[in-house]
């Protein structure tokens, strides 16, 4: 039993399962296998513990019995003197286990636990992949561009290889083109689930991806000195991305850039140069909101704080910048700041 244990740390390990979830249920389904092969049936059989060694790998199988004045149920009960008899210490109401494993179990063991395995792992994957949490989101994920179609691609997610992943054409950024192969990072946008089957709905386009690859990339983030403070993102063509230092000593737009620009570097290449904005905020709404229009320069920024709108202007050289191609950039800067914004030429 010993590679059985070891088995099941390797592949707890490659399926990011915890071990717990493996040993119990391998523990109780040898219970039901011990009852099964050395009891006519569950009325005849005693309350049963299996315990697993995980060190030396050897399985134990133990009665439980309550002890108790006067025995009316040999199975469930034993007396107080008895029980003294295996150790002085047991009181009244007190729980002894009693050694009862078969020669042979080992072989019964073996035949459980390869079935139990097989079951459970896969079982504890769907839990991975929907269990726990509630946006019904896994964050980001590395997958390999398997088959693309007009309507979707399909992806292999390796850490969940029971479920079916798809990147559905909505959230795919415009112009981006996927071939087999290619090894991409994605976000898990939802996760859909019955009896048989689980499905990652991945995505391209979602902010989530931004600010995890940020999260990624930058240690200061990691460690909680530099916060994400939002994102606004038009996938596969620009995001602008608010952040604020809790050490004054730590600049976070440069901590985001990173030595000669390389962080948002490999960040703007996982986005295939998807244009990145990096913005100081700030609790103020004028500077946060001047801000947000970077690279425009403004001028002034006039804010009304019953309608939450905001009257900025600028030079006029730099309306058109300011505004964006199509809206875009004063579009990305209403989504970040939470603020209407209304831009004038100076």
């Amino acid at each position: 039993m010993n590679e059985l244990f070891k088995a099941i740390k390797d592949l707890c390990e490659d399926r990011g399962i915890e071990e717990d979830i493996i040993i119990d249920a391998l523990e109780a389904a040898l219970v039901a296998a011990y009852k099964k092969n050395y009891y006519k049936g569950k009325n005849d059989s005693p309350n049963v513990l299996v315990s697993l060694d995980r060190e030396t790998g050897e399985i134990h199988v133990y009665s439980q019995k309550e002890v108790v004045e006067e025995v009316f149920d040999s199975r469930e009960e034993i007396s107080l003197e008895d029980a003294r008899k295996i150790s002085g210490s047991y009181e009244l109401g007190d729980t002894v286990n009693i050694e009862e494993t078969p020669k042979d179990f080992g072989r019964v063991s073996a035949m459980t636990a390869k079935q139990v395995v097989t079951q459970r792992i896969r079982e504890a994957e769907r839990g991975i992949v929907y269990g726990d949490r509630a946006d019904r989101s896994l964050g980001m994920v590395t997958g390999t561009v398997i088959l693309s179609d007009p309507d979707r691609v399909y992806v292999e997610v390796e850490q969940y290889s029971q479920a079916e992943a798809i990147l559905p054409k909505k959230e795919q950024p415009e112009g981006e083109i996927y071939e087999p192969g290619d090894v991409l990072r994605f976000y898990v946008s939802d996760v859909r689930t019955d009896h048989k089957s689980t499905q990652l709905i991945l995505s391209r386009t979602h902010p989530g991806l931004v600010k995890k690859l940020f999260e990624k990339e930058v240690p200061e983030i990691a460690e909680g000195v530099v916060e994400i403070k939002g994102i606004a993102r038009e996938g596969g063509s620009r995001t602008k991305i608010a952040v604020y230092s809790n050490d004054p000593e730590v600049d976070a737009q440069g901590a985001c850039i990173g030595p000669k620009g390389m962080r948002v570097q490999n960040i703007n290449n996982e986005l295939k140069n998807e244009k990145i904005d990096i913005i100081k905020w700030s609790e103020d709404p004028a500077e946060y909101i001047t801000a947000a229009l970077s690279p425009a320069k403004v001028v002034s920024c006039v804010i009304n704080e019953e309608e939450k709108s905001a009257r900025v202007v600028v030079p006029e050289y730099q309306l058109s910048l300011a505004i964006g191609k199509s809206g875009q950039n004063v579009r990305l800067a209403a989504k970040l700041t939470g603020w209407k914004i209304d831009i004038s030429a100076e």
